[in-house]
């Protein structure tokens, strides 16, 4: 069995000056404004390409560690992945940094630290990303 998940987005007048939105479809979440000015120069209170990217490798990354932990035979009381997603204009996104950190009984820091580093590259979006460096910025144990 597949899953489909759909999003849409419209654009209306140029690069600078236009604006669009993004339609998170499948969930029926909502929609949520997009301009060139929030992603060029992180100004605004419209969404991005960049945190939307973000928001799902966040998502992937957690699930994906609770996978992991499962496979161990351990459950966390709680794990937290912030995202941090660099756009540069002309370049493009050139860095993904993770912050994880968890409550997981029965791990210790170090195996947590090793964990975190083979979950980074099992997540379906670090795979879909691959053509860009995903990074942990930060790891901890709560």
């Amino acid at each position: 069995m597949s899953v489909v998940s759909t999003a849409k987005a419209h654009w209306s007048g140029t690069l600078p000056e236009g604006s669009g939105t993004t339609t998170l479809v499948s969930s029926g979440l909502g929609t949520f404004g997009t301009s060139w000015k929030a992603r060029s120069e992180g100004s605004g209170s419209t969404t991005t390409p960049e945190e939307l990217i973000g928001a799902a490798l966040s998502t992937c990354y957690s699930m994906a560690m609770s996978h992991a932990l499962g496979d161990k035979d351990l459950v966390a009381h709680s794990i937290y992945v912030h995202a941090k997603v660099t756009f540069v204009p002309g370049e493009g996104i050139t860095l993904i940094r993770l912050s994880v950190s968890a409550d997981i009984p029965g791990l210790d820091a170090s195996e947590f630290a090793t964990l975190a580093e083979e979950v980074k590259g099992a997540c379906p979006v670090s795979q879909a990303l691959a053509g860009t460096t995903i990074e942990l910025e930060e790891v901890s144990l709560a």
